[in-house]
């Protein structure tokens, strides 16, 4: 009979032993997702970094054009210019990365 009170005790230790690890392999599991998330989104963000950065460009070659005093015909083809020794740059600075 004395062993039947640590049987009792045993039997629930072991029941909340289980409930700590099925909150652990829960949590973990919300975790990896959470992580998952969190991945994604910073995909995204560099992504939108990126077209922020090209718009930028892409507005400072329109000011630059707008504020040469060039007829029309030549700002389109000194903006067409300048976006390509800008993507030249950039392809340059992507091989030194």
């Amino acid at each position: 009979m004395s062993n039947h009170p640590i049987d009792q005790k045993l039997a629930v230790l072991e029941k909340r032993v289980n409930e700590l690890i099925k909150a652990y392999q829960s949590e973990r599991a919300k975790n990896t997702q959470l992580e998952q998330v969190n991945q994604q989104l910073k995909t995204e963000v560099n992504g939108l970094e990126a077209k922020l950065a090209d718009f930028q460009n892409q507005y400072k070659i329109a000011k630059i054009v707008s504020s040469t005093t060039v007829e029309k015909d030549e700002a389109v083809e000194l903006k067409n210019k300048l976006n390509e020794y800008i993507k030249e740059i950039d392809r340059c600075i992507a091989h030194l990365s």
